[in-house]
């Protein structure tokens, strides 16, 4: 998500920020991953780039930043960024590590030829890996971190100390919080009226929003509160990252498979497939035979009853979530492109609610939309269920929907 990484290079880009972190440990601002004497002071123009890998559980996506400081007593702003991806993860290839070190490879030819060549040397090329990589076993994880990051060295960009890695779940939802208050010109303001986010991923879901009420802090449990200034500014938020609590892992977590051995020919079934479907699937290496109950109800009602047991009771609920405003990204904004619910390319804003009506339309009709993904009424259903008796939000909470964000233009009230 692009949100989460061009935080990363705002530490490198506003070197004139003190940040200091009092939890999580100072390790989640990698600490070492850009030398000391890569810095603006030494660029050629007011232009510098940055090249950002987004290793997630579904696929691979690179982000090329171009920053220009055009005063030197302001953050500099981001001019814009080429985005592209492919299919699958690098958690797919975890029996085979070249294959897909060579995906990254592929990738990086675009960043050849988006920054000019006088710039390489000075461009830091990073990947960070997530929960796709988190729930694979630790040595065949490194082993595919050891074949990119030999990649990246025979490449002619800079490779700072530890550029290749994964990243931790709530360090994924503080990058996205910078990074979105940022380009809405929020977090350099001084009445701090900032916006919330939520990304939804294959194997892990994080919300990270600022609190304003000290109840909220005194109610939090301590681990889901991290300190940090910048801009001359303190900030404590309220954030976490629950695995297991994705996309693609509630999807396992429905049909029982989750945490499970699977034993060939073992079929899953639920109520939010169609009754005459079975097929195969395959998630973290594993393969997984599915398909609809071919005796019983299907629809909206029994398939949410299947989903609301995956989260309820099991995330903490501030009350505060409530009256605010936030962003969502990720498996948020693909189901909601999947159903028209909004634009392609300029997202929209919804409400909680419009996620639970467009999923009984789905579910109730799910024939109809089978070619889309036999998996649509499930996945519509689970992000309700999470909004909803997961999170807490409440109906007429505010979403905005988007990709990514491309600069301050959000077209979205901050609250």
């Amino acid at each position: 998500m692009a949100a989460s990484w061009l935080a990363i290079f705002l530490m490198l880009a506003l070197s004139s920020i003190y940040c200091t972190v009092s939890h999580p440990s100072p390790d989640m601002w990698f600490q070492g991953l850009f030398p000391p004497r890569v810095c603006l002071a030494n660029a050629r123009t007011n232009t510098f780039y940055g090249i950002m890998f987004d290793a997630g559980s579904t696929g691979t996506r690179i982000h090329i930043y171009t920053f220009v400081q055009k005063n030197p007593e302001q953050p500099p702003e981001l001019e814009g960024e080429i985005f592209e991806s492919v299919k699958p993860g690098l958690s797919a290839y975890v029996d085979q590590p070249e294959k897909g070190a060579e995906t990254v490879k592929g990738l990086l030819k675009m960043a050849k030829e988006a920054v000019p060549c006088s710039h390489w040397k000075e461009t830091p090329v990073v990947l960070k890996a997530t929960a796709g990589l988190r729930l694979l076993p630790e040595p065949k994880a490194q082993a595919l971190l050891s074949e990119v990051r030999e990649v990246f060295e025979k490449s002619p960009f800079l490779v700072p100390n530890n550029s290749v890695s994964i990243m931790d779940g709530s360090s994924e939802g503080i990058l996205a919080w910078i990074t979105v208050n940022f380009l809405t010109g929020q977090l350099y303001s001084q009445n701090q009226m900032t916006v919330g986010t939520l990304d939804l991923g294959g194997a892990s879901t994080q919300i990270t929003f600022l609190p304003r009420s000290e109840e909220t802090l005194e109610q939090t449990p301590v681990d889901f509160v991290t300190s940090f200034e910048m801009f001359n500014s303190t900030y404590k938020l309220y954030t976490h990252s629950y695995l297991g609590f994705g996309l693609k892992a509630a999807r396992l977590a429905t049909l029982g498979a989750l945490e499970m051995k699977v034993v060939n020919g073992q079929m899953f079934r639920s109520s939010c497939l169609p009754k005459r479907l079975e097929a195969e699937w395959h998630f973290g290496g594993v393969r997984y035979q599915y398909g609809g109950n071919k005796e019983g109800e299907t629809g909206f009602e029994p398939c949410y009853s299947e989903v609301v047991k995956v989260v309820q009771g099991k995330l903490h609920q501030p009350d505060e979530i409530r009256r605010r405003s936030f962003y969502a990204f990720s498996y948020y904004y693909d189901r909601a492109v999947d159903t028209d619910l909004i634009d392609y390319e300029k997202g929209g804003v919804l409400e909680v609610r419009d996620f639970e009506r467009k999923a009984k339309e789905v579910c109730d009709n799910m024939d109809r939309y089978t070619s889309a993904s036999p998996f649509l009424c499930m996945d519509l259903s689970y992000i309700t269920a999470l909004l909803k008796e997961g999170f807490g939000f409440g109906d007429n909470t505010l979403l905005q929907v988007r990709e990514a964000l491309q600069g301050p233009n959000t077209g979205f009230p901050v609250s």
